[in-house]
């Protein structure tokens, strides 16, 4: 569903993203995570056809971003760290709004059953600027799952929720997954990732230092044991990592060998 071949992205002459190659299948929640300026937001904003690459090739639901980008980003939903929503829309509209930007037929029963997923019922002719934080970050999520996207991009998506909203949010991105959506979740919390991820993918300094599954990365960082938490895994793969490069190392756009 979501298939990146040697993403690079580069900003003057500083390089935010480079070499990066992954896949996410439908069903696998792939947990995106690293320090920051990793590269993270980068890619996601990418993914979603928000900022060009420099080179490489990003598709999403067979469709190739930057050729035909209004087919790909109807086959996805981007939340970012911080969602910005219609401050004079009320929740409500929000929905329509989106709804009439996707064609979503059924809005009514589709629509209703987030706000009571998400537990925004009784907020449903609030305005967005009397929202909470976190009343805020539900709606976003809710506007996102609206159209049924088979390609979900979140990122940070538990700030701002209390214990019972970070349960909630768990729960919908699992059985989004279960329903075949494919989903990238960045987080800086490493026992979200472990916990929910199927899959993870650690950068350092735009670079990629491993993608595999949570048993695999283990593997792969044997040195610590068998038992490692991912935390573990991230420091060892990430701490001491100098790949910041510079523009000087692409000729033509082309990445040239280490």
């Amino acid at each position: 569903m979501i298939s990146i071949t040697d993403f690079h992205k580069t900003y003057d002459k500083t390089v935010a993203v480079r070499g990066l190659t992954f896949s996410v299948e439908a069903g696998q929640i792939l947990g995106l995570v690293g320090p920051n300026g990793a590269g993270k937001t980068t890619t996601m904003r990418a993914i979603a056809g928000i900022l060009p690459p420099t080179h490489g090739r990003l598709v999403v639901g067979g469709h190739d971003v930057v050729n035909d980008p209004v087919a790909a980003k109807r086959e996805l939903a981007y939340v970012p760290d911080d969602p910005r929503l219609f401050d004079s829309l009320s929740v409500w509209e929000h929905l329509e709004f989106i709804a009439s930007a996707y064609d979503v037929a059924d809005l009514e029963s589709k629509g209703a059953a987030l706000l009571e997923q998400f537990e925004l019922t009784e907020k449903r002719d609030a305005y967005a600027h009397g929202l909470s934080r976190g009343m805020r970050q539900k709606l976003a999520i809710a506007c996102a799952y609206l159209h049924d996207p088979g390609a979900i991009l979140l990122d940070e998506p538990l700030t701002g929720l209390d214990p019972k909203g970070i349960r909630i949010m768990r729960e919908s991105i699992t059985a989004r997954a279960e329903a075949g959506a494919a989903i990238i979740v960045s987080s800086h919390l490493m026992s979200l990732v472990e916990g929910l991820c199927t899959h993870v993918l650690i950068l350092s300094s735009g670079s990629q230092m491993f993608c595999g599954t949570i048993a695999e990365a283990r593997t792969a960082f044997a040195e610590l044991g068998g038992e490692a938490s991912l935390e573990e895994v991230f420091f060892h793969a990430t701490e001491g990592n100098r790949a910041s490069q510079s523009i000087e190392e692409f000729d033509h756009g082309q990445p040239l060998e280490n």
